[in-house]
């Protein structure tokens, strides 16, 4: 299931770090059923990249701006 930007700017940040969790969990499961031949649905890791890079978006969105010294 794509995540996409809208949904992940709406998630609280304790939301989006755990779906970040999980989806870099689902990720890693993926990676070793391609390195042993059993994944179908390559196409999965490319989702699940740009699920994360969503999410990681949104988190530093939320994140609070450290202030700039000149």
């Amino acid at each position: 299931m794509a995540i996409h930007a809208k949904e992940a700017a709406e998630l609280a940040p304790a939301e989006i770090e755990k779906k970040l969790r999980d989806t870099r969990h689902e990720l890693l499961e993926l990676r070793l059923r391609k390195k042993t031949g059993q994944l179908e649905k390559s196409h999965l890791l490319k989702e699940l990249r740009r699920d994360i890079a969503r999410l990681e978006t949104a988190a530093s969105a939320k994140r609070p701006k450290a202030a700039v010294s000149a």
